[in-house]
């Protein structure tokens, strides 16, 4: 990083903009040679050492002890002996420092305000009122909780994109890093205050909220119910390139409705099947499923995932926007690629597998633009979430090798230490773990789901056997969910309950086990299959049992593959669901580690020729409206209405309304009887 100037070409419009200008105008924060500050990437250990080291000047606490992973020529040393020796950081009990190791939002707090002896002035009496502050205070570390609350009080927290949130377990951005350094130097009376709106601020003393009359706590037995649709071969969607806008929008309205009917609440669509876009971009070309060539926007124009979003939201259905991150081509003979493709623009990091044509997950080149791609579709559509499937390195070919060997010699050749196969499985690890950081830096409410093989490795649990996903595809799976990279895995499980090598109780139950983060866990099922052979309806019926009898164990839902089975009825599928596994509707489970505030109930609720109708509680955005019916003393989920739905013609009963918000919260119950 080796500008110096202040005006970076990617903070013009940035929450951090003033406080990343006036860190730079003091030659404390730098930039890129590109002319680029990067405020959304990560900061490591050793790179918050260095700003440490040139912004604040304190006395030393304690000796240094060289730690066993900072050798004396590292470009960090000198600032990381400063940050030990002045009590702003330590390191770890084994003696290493892990300067590449992403440092998290709440250690910056906790560094600043050790470092600073803000404890000194500053009593940490607000721990008591951090979970008012924060929604998100429970996931404070226990070392952390009264650096939290002194930094609070001194005014040095900066939140985005929401003030409510600490995020304090997310790595911190360098706009995170610049914002909370210059507020700690406005607390020392060494800079002017700026203006921003994500500055924490004390909490004023408020009376408590009255309880409101007449609501009731309701709630249902909530389930992920998600169904994949594929556009590569025109699997699912669309059923045949070149069709026009309006057959596409037709047909892809058909789907979403047939998952309404069924009482589905998610949709994951296939957006970027081989290094393209199924949506308006800037990155990539207009994929060839679509219109018959690359390249080529739909006609009339529309944005097919802008449409998607807007059609499920109408319908109280989730969008997970479905990404293959690697694949360059499904197959060579089919049409060719044209710019801003990564094949055409970087030829030299995408090698030809077999029939398809495939990236190189190893070069800085592809990290970058699988990065960029999908954090792109974060900022610039309103989805639920991001979703990758099974596809990392490429499924093996009998006798062939997959040819990065150059990129591994270089690798090697600057210091690499790691066998060729844990080199690969880090680079697919660093590829799930910057996006985790960046989805969440972006948008936190966005979640972050992959689909891997539903075999971890043979063995795994004992009995067993199939592909080795963690030793051919080099996705280890198993590390992700242990690390709570991801919100939620939906390992796919496409065999029968009775083929006991691949047993589906069995490596469901495996998965649930795995699990320490406590992440949601979605069987992906294979309906496909259906031929009223060896595969019945009934072994739909068995599997979805079986997901449903671990819910304790955080088993709470699953994804079907694929839409065409349900809009065929293949087997009577669509019919089991309607009637019988799906005869109610549910809202997808909330998840304990995201915002889980509720909204405010709605009001003004009235009733008029049996029509209740309401008003929103307040400005903020509803996702959709939940209508309970009470039934002696239990209540009954009986309809989920969207967003701009705000009445519903009911029998004679007593009702229950609540409010849900984009991450399924959902309000008290108001109560109103219709005679």
């Amino acid at each position: 990083m080796v500008s110096n100037s202040t005006s970076f070409s990617d903070i013009q419009n940035h929450w951090a903009r003033l406080f990343i200008t006036a860190l730079a105008e003091r030659r404390i924060l730098n930039g890129y040679p590109d002319r680029t500050f990067r405020p959304n990437n990560s900061v490591t250990r050793a790179e918050f050492a260095a700003i440490i080291a040139k912004v604040f000047t304190q006395p030393s606490k304690r000796a240094y002890v060289p730690f066993t992973d900072v050798p004396a020529n590292h470009w960090a040393a000198n600032a990381i002996k400063g940050a030990y020796e002045t009590g702003f950081l330590s390191g770890y009990p084994d003696r290493t420092f892990r300067p590449n190791d992403r440092i998290a939002r709440g250690d910056v707090l906790v560094a600043l305000v050790n470092g600073l002896d803000l404890a000194a002035n500053i009593k940490p009496d607000l721990l008591a009122e951090l979970p008012q502050i924060y929604k998100d205070a429970a996931n404070i570390a226990g070392y952390a909780k009264n650096q939290a609350a002194i930094a609070t009080k001194a005014g040095i927290v900066v939140s985005y994109p929401d003030i409510k949130l600490l995020n304090p377990n997310i790595a911190a951005t360098r706009a995170d890093v610049a914002a909370i350094v210059y507020q700690a130097l406005v607390y020392l009376g060494k800079a002017e205050k700026i203006a921003s709106n994500y500055i924490v601020a004390q909490p004023t003393t408020s009376t408590p909220t009255p309880t409101l009359p007449n609501t009731v706590k309701v709630n249902h037995r909530r389930e992920f119910r998600g169904a994949w649709v594929a556009c590569v071969w025109n699997s699912d969607w669309p059923k045949k390139a070149g069709l026009s806008a309006l057959q596409q929008q037709a047909e892809l309205v058909n789907i979403i409705e047939k998952l309404q009917t069924l009482n589905f609440n998610a949709l994951i669509l296939q957006v970027r099947p081989e290094g393209d876009a199924l949506y308006a971009s800037q990155l990539e070309p207009w994929s060839a499923w679509l219109t018959g060539t690359q390249g080529q926007a739909p006609i009339p124009f529309y944005d097919p995932l802008e449409f998607a979003i807007a059609e499920c939201r109408k319908r109280n259905i989730e969008l997970h926007a479905w990404f293959n991150p690697y694949r360059a081509k499904t197959s060579i003979k089919q049409g060719s690629n044209v710019r801003p493709h990564i094949a055409v623009t970087n030829p030299e990091y995408v090698y030809q597998w077999g029939n398809q044509l495939w990236m190189e997950p190893g070069a800085k080149i592809v990290q970058d633009r699988v990065y960029n791609v999908i954090l792109d579709v974060v900022r610039r559509y309103d989805v639920d979430g991001i979703h990758l499937d099974d596809y990392f390195y490429p499924y093996p070919i009998q006798g062939q090798s997959f040819p990065d060997h150059k990129t591994y010699a270089a690798y090697q050749a600057a210091g690499g230490k790691l066998s060729l196969g844990d080199w690969r499985r880090e680079n697919v690890n660093q590829m799930v773990l910057r996006l985790a950081e960046g989805i969440k830096s972006t948008k936190p409410d966005v979640k972050f789901g992959i689909s891997p093989f539903g075999i971890y490795r043979p063995g795994q649990p004992p009995g067993i056997t199939g592909l080795d996903a963690y030793n051919v595809l080099y996705a280890d799976a198993k590390k992700w969910l242990e690390q709570g990279w991801i919100d939620y895995i939906a390992p796919q499980l496409y065999w029968r309950t009775d083929q006991t090598q691949q047993s589906y109780p069995t490596l469901l139950k495996w998965w649930t086990e795995i699990n320490p983060k406590q992440r949601h866990i979605y069987a992906g099922n294979n309906i496909s299959q259906l031929d009223g052979k060896a595969w019945k309806d009934e072994e739909i019926e068995k599997q979805i049992k079986i997901s449903r009898n671990l819910v304790g164990d955080l088993s709470l839902g699953n994804i079907f593959f694929s839409t065409n089975s349900l809009i065929e009825n293949r087997q009577g599928i669509s019919e089991t669901f309607q009637n019988s596994l799906y005869a109610k509707p549910a809202l997808v489970p909330t998840m304990s580690w995201q915002n889980a505030t509720p909204p405010t109930p709605p009001t003004a609720l009235q009733v008029n020729n049996r029509k209740i109708s309401w008003q929103p509680g307040d400005e903020q955005k509803i996702r959709s409206w939940t209508l309970y019916r009470q039934s002696s003393d239990s209540w009954t989920l009986q309809r989920v209405l969207s967003a701009g739905t705000t009445f519903a013609t009911v029998e004679p009963g007593t009702y229950a309304v609540c409010a849900v918000d984009g991450l399924a919260n959902e309000s008290v119950g108001v109560v109103i009887s219709v005679i």
